[in-house]
C-alpha cells in the first residue's frame, strides 16, 4: 500500500438552492475517490453552511494519480424520507492536486447533474497530497450509522437503530465492498474554528463514538475532457447566466471580462551626482527594488555617475510580504562593499491612481546610508498602486516573473506581454511568355535549350526547357507569396540547359516588388518586355517602369470591409497544469498564453515557477466576418528551461465565433488537451471570459450572403496543389516575420497556431474522417432504416398514417415543398431546448483520441521522411496497403454502379439495351395516357406494400440492373 494520501478539506458553501417547503436546505457533502466515499455532517436548514472538516483518501495506484478525479456531491437531507435533493456537485481533476504546503482554499461552482438539475452556489475545498505516515486513511470497524442521523429525530426507534446496524455490519463483512469510516470531530479542536480529520489517531480518541460506513462498488471515475461553465466575479462584476451583474458602487472600467489585480508599481527612473567609487572615478550601478523577498534588479550601466534606467517593477498586493520598500543603489564591480544609498517607503502612505488618471509624476529622492544618515546622490522614483489597466503594465516587470538577480533585457522581454500583427500577404503572378535573341556566348552559333528560373526570397520555382531556338517561348504562369512591406526583389534568370548536370546562364532580369503595380480585379495587364543583363548588380542599376502580371488577396485596402463586431477575452488564469521540468526538487512550469485571430497576435507575460498561474489580461479585436475561428494556445517558456530551448506545448482552445450569442459574457473552463506519442493528456485547464459584441445586426445577417473570398478567387481560381503550395510559402513567411520581433514567437509557436502538420498522414485522423462520413449520413441511413419497417408493416398504425399523408401530398402536390420547410423549421425549434450552452471543445471521441494505439501514435509523430527501422516501415506501410486495397474496392464498386447505369442506353449488351429500350416506349406510351397522380399513388402503394405481397427473392428490375456490363471486365 502506497503512503500517498489525497486529503480533502470540506471548508464551506455558500449560495445554496433551496430544496424544501420551509425554502431552506439542510446540505451535507458527499466525496468519491478512487471507489471511496466519506460524507461531511449535516447542516439543518443553513443554505450557507460551515464545516471545516477533513478527509484522507488512500491511493492505490500513486502512477495513476493524475487521471483520477475527485467528485463532491452536495445534497439536501430530508427528515423522514430516503430521497435527498441534490444540490450540485465538483469536480476536481488529478492533475490540479498539489503538495499539502502548495495547497489553497478554492470557491469551486457547483455544476449541474443534468439539464433538469438545479444548482447553484459555491463549494469551499481545500485538496491536497500528503505522504504523512501518521495518517491513516480508513480503519476496518464495521460499524455502520447512516448521513441522517446526525439530525436528531423523535420519530427514530432505539430498536430500529439497532436492528439497522446490525444488518449492515452484516453486510460490511462482505469482502467485495471497500469500507471506509468518518466519525465526529475530535476532542482535541479548537472551539472558535471546528475542524475535523479523520486520521487514525482521530480515529482512536473518538473510539466511543460509532462511525459510519459507507460501501462502494462502482467503477472509478475516468478524466474529464469537458468545457466547464464558471461564474467568476470580474472587474465588471459577478457572471451570472452569461451576464455581467455589476455592485451598485463598483466603477465599470475598460478591462471588465478579467479579475481585478491590485499592483505596487514602482518606476526607476534615473540617478545623479552618484559618488565616485573606483580608480576610473565612476559606477557601474544598478538599482535592487526589494519587498518581502520579492526582488527585481535593473541593468547596470558602465562607469556613469549620471544613469538612466526608465524600468517598471510590479509586485502583486496579495503576495506582499512586507509593509516597506526598499530601493537599493549599488555598483556592480564592487563585491564586498556594493552599497551606494537606500530611499525606502512605507506601503500604507503609497497612494493609487485609477486610469484615466495622468500619470504619476516621478519625484526626485535622497539616497540615505545604512546609518540613515541623508547623502548628496539623488534617485528618480515613482511609486503607486494599480490595476491591470495601468499604462505601466505592459512594460513592467512582475514578481511572479523575476527569475533571479539578474534581470537583464533580453530575460525582461521575453516576460512581458506583447501584441503581433501578421505581415500583409498578396499573391504575386508572374507569367513567363517569350525572350529574344537568347544568345550563347561561349557558343554563339549553338541554339540554346533555355529556361527561366523565377526567385522571390526563398521561393524558387523555374520553367519547363524550351525547344531549342533563339527565341524561345514558355507561357508559363507562377504564384508565389509577398509581404508588405515589399523590400525583396523578382529575380528572373534565363539559363541554358547545355548537359544533364549543367545550366548555364544567359542573363537576368531584376524587378522590386514595390514597383509591381498592384491590383483587386480582372483587368488584364498588358505585358512587358525587360532587359537582360549580365549579373544581378547590373540588373539593379537599371531605373525602368516595370509591369508583372500579379493577383492579390484582399490585402488591398480598396477590398476591406467595415467590422461587424468587436471580439474581447478575458486570459483569466490556469489550473493544475503539467510540470515541465523540476526545479528545487518539485515540478513546475514557466507558462505563457498565445491567442491569435485575423492577423493580430496577443502574447501574455510569463508567470515563472507556477503550476496555477494568473494572467488577468484583456485583449480586443474587430471582427469582420463571424465564420472565424479565435485560437489560443499554453506553451512554457523555453528560454528559462534547461532542454532544447524549444517552447513545450500545454494545450490549445479553439472558439468559432459563430457559435457566440452577440452580448453574453462566457466564463469557461477550457481542459488543456495534448495527442502525444504516449497518448492522450490532460495537462491543465485555461479559464477564459469571452464576449463577442455585435454592432450592427443586419451587416452579420447580410455577412452569411456573402462570399467567403474576394472576387479574383472565383473568376480566377486557383488549384488545390497550388494553394497548398502558397501555404506554405505563407507559413514560411510568418515565421520569418514575426521571429524577428522581440521577444519572438518562435516557430514551433506559429505551426502549432497554425495547425501547420494536419496535412500529412494520421491513421487517427483518417478513421475519425470516416466516422465522421458516416455519421453525417446517418440520417439518411435512420430514414431509410424507418422506411424499410413502414414498408414490413411492422406497425400497421404508422404504416396507415404514412399511406394517408403520401395520398393528400399526391393529391395536392402543391403542399410537398411547405411541408417538406415547415417540417425543417419545426425540428429546428423542438432541438432549441438542446442547444449547447457553452461553445464546443475539442472532442476527443470525434477525434479518435481516446481509442487510439501505441503504434498509430507512434507513426503520427514520426517525422518526414521518416528515420524508423525498416522493419516497422514494412509493417506500416502493409497496413496502409490493406486499408487503400479497401477503399479500393469500395470505389471500384461505387463506378461499377455507376457504369451499369450507362449501359443501359450504350449497347454494350445489344439484347439488354434492346428489352429497356422497348420498356422505356410502353412506359411512355402508358403514361401519355394515365394520369400522372394516378401512377404516383399507384407506385406509392406497390413500394408500400403488405409483406404477404412481397417475395424473399430479388424483383426483376434489380436483377435486370446486376446483369448489366461494367467496365471492370476490360481492366487489367
Amino acid at each position: 500500500m502506497s503512503n500517498i494520501k489525497l486529503g480533502v478539506e470540506v471548508i464551506s458553501a455558500h449560495g445554496l438552492f433551496n430544496a424544501d417547503k420551509q425554502n431552506s436546505c439542510s446540505p451535507f457533502v458527499e466525496l468519491k475517490f478512487d471507489n471511496q466515499i466519506f460524507h461531511t455532517t449535516t447542516k439543518p436548514n443553513d443554505p450557507n453552511p460551515v464545516w471545516h472538516e477533513s478527509f484522507y483518501f488512500a491511493v492505490s495506484d500513486p502512477s495513476f494519480l493524475s487521471t483520477l478525479t475527485l467528485e463532491a456531491h452536495v445534497y439536501s437531507y430530508q427528515d423522514g424520507t430516503d430521497a435527498k435533493p441534490f444540490l450540485g456537485k465538483v469536480r476536481v481533476n488529478g492533475t490540479s492536486f498539489v503538495p499539502h504546503s502548495e495547497a489553497a482554499p478554492f470557491n469551486y461552482p457547483l455544476e449541474k447533474r443534468s439539464v433538469f438539475s438545479r444548482a447553484r452556489g459555491e463549494l469551499g475545498l481545500r485538496v491536497f497530497i500528503t505522504e504523512d505516515p501518521s495518517i491513516t486513511p480508513f480503519l476496518p470497524t464495521p460499524v455502520p450509522e447512516s448521513p441522517r442521523s446526525y439530525i436528531p429525530s423523535p420519530r427514530q426507534e432505539p430498536v430500529k437503530s439497532i436492528i439497522t446496524a446490525a444488518a449492515n455490519m452484516v453486510a460490511a463483512d462482505k469482502p467485495k465492498a471497500r469500507t471506509l469510516y468518518n466519525v465526529t470531530p475530535s476532542v482535541n479542536q479548537q472551539p472558535q474554528q471546528p475542524v475535523m480529520n479523520y486520521g487514525m489517531q482521530e480515529m482512536r480518541a473518538a473510539a466511543p463514538m460509532p462511525p459510519r460506513v459507507v460501501q462502494y462498488n462502482g467503477p472509478g471515475p475516468s478524466s474529464d475532457f469537458t468545457v466547464k461553465e464558471t461564474s467568476p466575479f470580474l472587474g465588471g462584476g459577478r457572471i451570472i447566466g452569461g451576464r455581467i451583474v455589476r455592485g451598485t458602487q463598483r466603477p465599470v472600467g475598460t478591462y471588465d471580462l478579467v479579475e481585478e489585480m491590485r499592483f505596487l508599481f514602482v518606476r526607476v527612473v534615473k540617478a545623479r551626482d552618484l559618488p565616485d567609487r573606483d580608480l576610473t572615478g565612476s559606477l557601474d550601478p544598478y538599482v535592487e527594488v526589494k519587498i518581502g523577498n520579492f526582488k527585481g534588479v535593473t541593468r547596470h550601466l558602465d562607469k556613469n555617475s549620471d544613469p538612466e534606467w526608465n524600468q517598471v517593477f510590479a509586485f502583486a498586493k496579495e503576495n506582499l510580504q512586507s509593509n516597506v520598500l526598499e530601493i537599493v543603489v549599488k555598483d556592480k564591480d564592487l563585491v564586498l562593499d556594493d552599497y551606494v544609498g537606500t530611499v525606502r517607503f512605507d506601503l500604507h502612505e503609497v497612494r493609487s491612481r485609477v486610469p484615466p488618471d495622468s500619470p504619476l509624476a516621478p519625484e526626485w529622492y535622497r539616497l540615505e546610508n545604512k546609518r540613515g544618515e541623508k547623502k548628496r546622490a539623488e534617485i528618480m522614483l515613482a511609486v503607486w498602486e494599480g490595476t491591470q489597466a495601468d499604462e505601466a503594465f505592459g512594460d513592467a516587470v512582475f514578481s511572479d516573473s523575476l527569475t533571479s538577480s539578474d534581470s537583464s533585457d533580453i530575460i525582461s522581454a521575453n516576460l512581458r506581454s506583447k501584441v503581433y500583427h501578421s505581415p500583409r500577404l498578396w499573391y504575386l503572378r508572374v507569367k513567363i511568355i517569350e525572350a529574344q535573341d537568347v544568345i550563347i556566348v561561349s557558343d554563339k552559333s549553338r541554339l540554346p535549350e533555355a529556361f527561366v528560373r523565377i526567385q522571390v526570397g526563398n521561393q524558387m520555382l523555374k520553367t519547363k526547357v524550351a525547344q531549342r531556338s533563339f527565341h524561345p517561348r514558355w507561357d508559363n504562369e507562377f504564384m508565389f507569396v509577398v509581404a508588405e512591406p515589399f523590400e525583396e526583389h523578382l529575380v528572373l534568370s534565363v539559363e541554358d540547359h547545355s548537359a544533364a548536370n549543367r545550366d548555364e546562364p544567359v542573363g537576368k532580369a531584376v524587378i522590386p516588388l514595390s514597383a509591381i503595380e498592384r491590383r483587386n480585379d480582372d483587368r488584364a495587364f498588358r505585358s512587358r518586355w525587360f532587359h537582360l543583363e549580365d549579373s544581378i548588380s547590373d540588373a539593379m542599376d537599371e531605373d525602368k517602369a516595370k509591369r508583372v502580371n500579379s493577383d492579390l488577396r484582399p490585402a488591398a485596402r480598396q477590398l476591406w470591409k467595415q467590422a461587424i463586431g468587436v471580439l474581447e477575452v478575458g486570459i483569466l488564469n490556469a489550473n493544475g497544469l503539467h510540470p515541465v521540468e523540476n526545479r528545487d526538487g518539485k515540478g513546475t512550469s514557466d507558462t505563457y498564453v498565445v491567442a491569435k485571430y485575423g492577423q493580430k497576435w496577443v502574447r501574455s507575460r510569463t508567470v515563472i515557477k507556477s503550476l496555477n498561474p494568473k494572467y488577468n489580461e484583456q485583449y480586443t479585436w474587430e471582427v469582420l466576418d463571424p465564420a472565424t475561428v479565435l485560437t489560443i494556445c499554453v506553451f512554457d517558456n523555453g528560454h528559462f528551461s534547461s532542454g532544447n530551448g524549444r517552447d513545450q506545448t500545454i494545450g490549445k482552445v479553439r472558439i468559432r465565433l459563430s457559435t457566440l450569442q452577440t452580448g453574453r459574457v462566457y466564463t469557461n473552463a477550457y481542459p488543456l488537451l495534448v495527442l502525444t506519442p504516449s497518448g492522450l493528456k490532460k495537462r491543465g485547464e485555461l479559464h477564459l471570459a469571452v464576449r463577442f459584441t455585435c454592432t450592427s445586426v443586419s451587416n452579420t445577417l447580410m455577412k452569411y450572403t456573402k462570399p467567403l473570398l474576394p472576387k479574383m478567387h472565383y473568376t480566377q481560381p486557383l488549384s488545390v496543389n497550388l494553394q497548398e503550395m502558397l501555404r506554405v510559402q505563407a507559413l514560411n513567411i510568418i515565421v520569418a516575420r514575426l521571429g524577428r520581433s522581440e521577444p519572438p514567437l518562435r516557430r514551433e509557436v506559429v505551426e502549432y497556431m497554425t495547425d501547420a502538420k494536419t496535412h500529412l498522414f494520421s491513421m487517427r485522423r483518417s478513421k475519425a474522417n470516416f466516422f465522421r462520413f458516416t455519421a453525417v449520413f446517418s440520417g439518411v441511413m435512420s430514414v431509410w432504416k424507418w422506411m424499410g419497417e413502414v414498408c414490413s408493416w411492422r406497425t400497421p398504425v404508422t404504416t396507415g398514417l404514412v399511406h394517408v399523408l403520401y395520398t393528400m401530398l399526391v393529391m395536392f402536390p402543391e403542399m410537398i415543398l411547405p411541408t417538406v420547410f415547415l417540417y425543417m423549421a419545426v425540428i429546428g425549434l423542438w432541438n432549441y431546448r438542446i442547444r449547447p450552452r457553452f461553445p464546443p471543445h475539442m472532442d476527443t471521441k470525434l477525434s479518435y483520441a481516446e481509442s487510439v494505439n501505441a503504434d498509430e501514435l507512434d507513426e503520427e509523430f514520426d517525422i518526414f521522411p521518416t528515420m524508423k527501422a525498416p522493419d516497422i516501415v514494412k509493417m506500416r506501410y502493409d497496413r496502409l496497403r490493406i486499408v487503400a486495397g479497401k477503399i479500393q474496392t469500395v470505389v471500384g464498386d461505387i463506378a461499377a454502379q455507376g457504369e451499369r447505369v450507362q449501359a443501359l442506353l450504350s449497347w454494350r449488351d445489344p439484347r439488354a439495351t434492346a428489352i429497356f429500350v422497348t420498356f422505356c416506349f410502353i412506359v411512355a406510351m402508358v403514361l401519355y395516357i394515365t394520369p400522372f397522380k394516378l401512377f404516383a399513388l399507384l407506385s406509392g402503394y406497390y413500394f408500400m406494400r403488405h409483406p404477404k405481397l412481397r417475395h424473399r427473392i430479388p424483383s426483376a428490375p434489380l436483377n435486370f440492373f446486376r446483369r448489366l456490363p461494367a467496365m471492370s471486365d476490360s481492366m487489367l
